[in-house]
């Protein structure tokens, strides 16, 4: 079980960093979803189911869905789109 916490709390560290790090906001959102994933886990596994849920609702959740509102609302989501798919164009006429 300890090696299990050490790895979470490892993924963690990780998650923190890389959203800070990630310079596309869609891929930011989706790491950050992730870290709130892992600190549920966490608070479910120091034995406080209450956080647990909240962090799991709130973090992953609402949270996320308002960002990813926010990104469509400012047209970052539709240019990330609109980026894969021109990158996709290029691959498939070399």
């Amino acid at each position: 079980m300890k090696t299990f916490v050490i790895i979470l709390l490892i993924g963690l560290v990780i998650c923190a960093i890389a959203t800070a790090l990630c310079k596309n906001l869609l891929t930011s959102i989706q790491i950050f979803m992730a870290y709130s994933v892992i600190m549920s886990i966490i608070w479910f596994v120091i034995e406080s189911p209450d956080l647990a849920i909240t962090e799991a609702a709130v973090g992953a959740g609402i949270t996320s869905v308002l960002f990813f509102v926010t990104l469509k609302k400012i047209h970052k989501m539709d240019d990330h789109i609109t980026s894969e798919k021109e990158e996709e164009d290029e691959q498939s006429k070399t």
